[in-house]
């Protein structure tokens, strides 16, 4: 079973296999949003074994172990590393056609040249040989990011971080470019005072200086927003469950904003959805100023189990799917901000696939002759983003936009051996391009085809973002 990862793993016709080793393969990998952190790579960690870097804070793991009937003390509890792994390695057999599966293989073959299949028999052997490589400068975090030919990559910061990581790793002079991303994601919960108001008591610590009114908090959030541009950051993100979009008036919303924030007195609910549609308005108008690129990451219901929240905390894994409209307030959203030419670079990323085709069209009406692709639907996004959800999303943008702007894959990862998902998308869409030439359904011209497959791999994110 040694070669089941092996150099056509994925590739099911000769054009393919063509495609992927000629063109996509030896590409860098340009990693437009992941969640890793930025301390570790300015530290250059090194981890201690396999769990540390492979397990901790990984909730698509947790999620399959607990299917799997692990107890949470091996989960995310006070067993030790080996036997976390160990349990691990008992789940790994019966993640069988769960994209961890491949996913699993495929990391212990490209960082450890491992090729054994992990599971019960074999898990003291691999633990053992990883976590003795891990220990080897080779393995370093750094050095982990050059192994996959990592060229840039953007992390995912609060409005509140100092960023003074980044500022070291720029000082260290090292060649990858690690870029900080705008995520302001709690200043648009307004409609959670508890969650609302302690962030705001968090601005006011970080900015030094009382907020007193609607205007205030503006000036706040703006600073902070030159901070990030000062520092190079040039994407912002929003992970919400659909975009805030209701019609609103700055003077409505602070006759209310400033007594509930400064005298305690209560908020109207429609008071605080205009709130939060008026913060994303401005923000919006803010990332065109700056030229910079503005991501939404729609549809998650988080934080469904009490119980694990309670004892984990967020991203615990008990994260799905949610089924909330999204058509029609992405639309007013997106047309506030471009009929007055504020409409930024934008990437739209669904969670329900129920919603590929809304969203694979709703960026079609917002392109413009700026550049191609400005608007993108972004790839198959976390519980998508597997070989199924991945076709299917190649697929619909081809029939219903230009898959040959598209600007590719990213890892959405906390691990430093998440990277082979960069070469799992690209063999997928090389098999897919393939099989349509071994169909007839287009040309056999590789030198078109292989430029068209280098660009959606590499070439187009890098023109998209020009770090």
């Amino acid at each position: 079973m040694e070669n089941f990862i092996n150099d056509n793993f994925l590739l099911q016709n000769k054009t393919a296999e063509q495609l992927y080793h000629d063109h996509a393969k030896d590409l860098p990998i340009i990693d437009y949003h992941n969640h890793l952190s930025p301390q570790e790579i300015a530290e250059d960690k090194q981890f201690d074994n396999l769990t540390q870097i492979w397990l901790n804070g990984d909730h698509y793991k947790w999620r399959a172990m607990r299917a799997n009937g692990i107890d949470e003390n091996y989960i995310t509890g006070n067993a030790n590393d080996w036997q976390k792994f160990e349990k691990w390695a008992e789940t790994v057999p019966y993640t069988m056609r769960n994209p961890l599966y491949h996913w699993t293989h495929l990391e212990l073959k490209r960082y450890f040249g491992i090729s054994k299949l992990l599971s019960p028999d074999t898990a003291k052997e691999i633990y053992d040989e990883c976590s003795e490589k891990l220990q080897t400068p080779e393995y370093s975090a750094r050095n982990l990011l050059r192994k996959m030919k990592v060229e840039s990559l953007c992390t995912t910061d609060d409005p509140t971080d100092d960023l003074l990581f980044h500022k070291k790793i720029k000082e260290d002079g090292f060649e990858i470019k690690v870029l900080p991303t705008f995520r302001p994601d709690k200043i648009l919960t307004a409609e959670q005072p508890l969650v609302f108001k302690k962030y705001i008591g968090e601005l006011e610590r970080v900015f030094q200086k009382k907020i007193n009114s609607l205007s205030d908090l503006l000036m706040v959030l703006k600073t902070r927003l030159e901070y990030f541009s000062e520092m190079g950051c040039r994407l912002s993100d929003h992970g919400l469950n659909h975009i805030p979009a209701v019609g609103f008036d700055f003077n409505v919303v602070n006759r209310e904003f400033t007594p509930w924030w400064t005298q305690g007195k209560k908020w109207n609910i429609k008071s605080m959805q205009q709130f939060n549609a008026m913060v994303m308005n401005q923000l919006a108008k803010w990332y065109h100023e700056k030229d910079w690129v503005q991501q939404f990451h729609l549809g998650a219901l988080r934080n469904n189990s009490s119980r694990l929240k309670k004892r984990i905390g967020e991203d615990a894994g008990c994260d799905s799917i949610g089924d909330f409209e999204q058509a029609g307030l992405l639309s007013v959203f997106l047309n506030r901000l471009d009929k007055k030419n504020n409409l930024a670079k934008t990437i739209l990323y669904n969670l329900n696939p129920r919603d590929n085709e809304v969203f694979a069209t709703m960026v079609g009406n917002f392109q413009s002759g700026d550049m191609p692709g400005k608007m993108q639907w972004g790839s198959a996004w976390w519980f998508l983003d597997q070989k199924d959800g991945m076709e299917k999303q190649i697929n619909t943008l081809s029939n219903m936009g230009l898959l040959s702007r598209f600007i590719g894959m990213l890892t959405d990862s906390r691990s430093f051996l998440s990277f082979p998902r960069h070469e799992y998308f690209r063999r997928i869409l090389c098999n897919i391009v393939g099989e349509d030439v071994e169909k007839g359904l287009l040309p056999n011209d590789i030198k078109w085809l292989g430029e068209i497959v280098q660009g959606i791999c590499y070439f187009n994110a890098k023109k998209y973002f020009d770090f």
